[in-house]
């Protein structure tokens, strides 16, 4: 409701009476014309009766006019006037009540109307009518008055009016007892619930727990205050298995925590198999598995801190190591070390399927580490190739064959180990945009190097001092790991075997389809920008097998 006179101190005024009952009565029927009792607006009053029986009903409103005195004054030239609204329809226009009071002042009005209430809704709506005197005595003083009023129904109503009969007691406390009996019992089954299920799941991490040890079982408490709640200061990556934090034990230990991105397939008592399994394969090159944590909504994996971080950011990050050509071939030794254990010399045989950058982590003394491995075993097969897939294929890591038909042998491993090696010995990513043209692609670049006959070229300028010998090796063996098909790339002992020197390189190599479908992507496109259209060169869809190249 508005006040349509808003320079008066007056507002408009409402009162709303919820009843679910038949009649109300808003002020007492016997009214003191002599008292000073009255509701008054500059602008309207208006009554609501809510929860009223359907029907018609009788409304009695009463007035008198107490505001302007009889007496020979200025005051008493004060005059009301306004208009009287039920259910909205208009019942008096220009209602004076001195007027209607023969002139008089004090004197009771009665007026009565017949309603009808529908929706269980009544409205009387006193509305002033922008007539009469405004400031006399006061501001204010010219909306309309009422005194009492009373609403009363023109029939036998259904529902009781009044106060209801009391119930009986006996009733009451039955009531009460039987209420109170469902909620104890009701309470006593939850207790007996929740103990059983607690004594359950005590005895299911008992039978987990004696499955691998107690001192590499951690609680996700424990692990929740060593990492700081899981805080975003404390990530030290994201691969494609979760992201990784770095953690302080209670006793002091450094700790990296590995935050699995999904729930593993499996039930708790293979997830700690597989794990156990994982954590008994000890390799200078693998990175030491602690332990795990099951009572979190993710699994956890605890592993050792390497310091020195991972080799992307040794090679390519903002804060490079120095790593001089000894350290570098070191590291490859390490890289390829691991992974011969990994695919043929533990008791399971592990293809780890992540092999990146990123996933090699150095020693204080830049020993490499490879992380990440055996996490595939904690998932499906098709769940890890979609995991994996989505990351890999974006980052140049992954082999053709498993990119594309999901095959997956210890080739693929062996792809991304040469994919490794180029970019240590290029000290760059296998892609950078911020290269010229011809340098974007790492093996578009190296493969032109290597038909003229200029591989070393392709060594990272930052090296001023190299073994030359031990760098023409290991780039062959790095385009040998490469190579399209997997039937044409060694083994991992023989890898790391041509590395050492011990085997001779293969003498024929072969350019991969993948660098010539990518050359004729661009090509393609550089026609197309030219508007010149022609046949395709067939040297592009074929491989193309190269002399083998000898050192000048």
């Amino acid at each position: 409701m508005t006040n349509s006179a808003p320079s008066f101190e007056f507002s408009t005024l409402s009162f709303l009476v919820k009843t679910k009952y038949s009649s109300l009565n808003l002020v007492a029927n016997k009214f003191d014309a002599g008292s000073n009792n009255r509701r008054m607006s500059p602008s309207s009053l208006r009554y609501y009766g809510l929860g009223l029986e359907n029907g018609n009903y009788t409304i009695l409103l009463q007035f008198a006019e107490v505001a302007y005195p009889d007496s020979q004054t200025w005051q008493s030239l004060g005059r009301r006037v306004f208009d009287i609204y039920i259910q909205g329809s208009l019942r008096e226009k220009d209602f004076d009540i001195r007027k209607m009071a023969g002139g008089k002042s004090f004197i009771v009005v009665h007026r009565s109307y017949t309603a009808t209430v529908s929706n269980n809704f009544l409205e009387i709506h006193l509305f002033w009518a922008g007539k009469g005197t405004c400031c006399i005595p006061t501001n204010g003083y010219y909306g309309p008055m009422i005194s009492a009023l009373s609403v009363s129904p023109n029939f036998t109503p259904t529902v009781r009016n009044g106060v209801p009969k009391r119930r009986s007691k006996v009733h009451t406390i039955a009531g009460i007892l039987i209420g109170a009996s469902i909620l104890g019992l009701a309470a006593l089954f939850g207790i007996f619930m929740m103990v059983k299920k607690r004594r359950t799941m005590a005895q299911q991490k008992e039978e987990l727990y004696n499955l691998i040890g107690r001192p590499d079982v951690f609680s996700n408490t424990e692990l929740r205050l060593a990492t700081d709640n899981f805080s975003s200061q404390n990530i030290l990556g994201e691969g494609g298995y979760g992201m990784l934090y770095k953690g302080k034990l209670s006793d002091g230990r450094v700790i990296a925590v590995k935050q699995l991105s999904q729930s593993s397939h499996q039930g708790k008592s293979q997830f700690v198999a597989e794990v156990t399994t994982i954590s008994a394969m000890q390799h200078r090159n693998l990175v030491k598995l602690h332990g795990f944590c099951i009572d979190s909504n993710t699994p956890l994996l605890v592993y050792e801190y390497l310091q020195n971080g991972s080799l992307d950011t040794a090679l390519f990050g903002h804060s490079r190591l120095n790593l001089d050509w000894g350290t570098r071939f070191n590291i490859i030794l390490g890289i390829a070390s691991g992974l011969t254990y990994l695919h043929e010399e533990s008791s399971v045989r592990i293809v780890h399927r992540d092999i990146k950058a990123s996933n090699i982590l150095l020693e204080t003394d830049l020993t490499p580490k490879i992380s990440d491995f055996g996490l595939a075993k904690l998932y499906d097969e098709k769940q890890t190739h979609l995991l994996l897939t989505c990351v890999a294929l974006s980052s140049g890591y992954l082999a053709p064959e498993y990119a594309m038909r999901g095959r997956l042998t210890e080739k693929v491993d062996v792809f991304a180990f040469g994919v490794v090696v180029l970019e240590i010995v290029a000290g760059r990513s296998n892609t950078n945009n911020s290269l010229e043209e011809s340098k974007i692609y790492l093996f578009e670049w190296l493969w032109d190097l290597y038909e003229k006959e200029q591989v070393l070229g392709i060594v990272d300028p930052s090296l001023k001092d190299f073994n030359n010998n031990e760098a023409f090796r290991v780039i062959r063996v790095a385009l040998l790991c490469t190579q399209g098909s997997p039937h044409q790339r060694p083994p991992m002992s023989k890898a790391l075997a041509m590395l050492t020197g011990e085997v001779e390189l293969s003498e024929v190599v072969v350019k991969p389809s993948y660098i010539t479908e990518w050359q004729l992507r661009d090509v393609n496109r550089s026609y197309a920008t030219s508007s010149y259209s022609g046949s395709t060169n067939p040297e592009f869809s074929t491989q193309k097998e190269i002399e083998p190249l000898t050192q000048s």
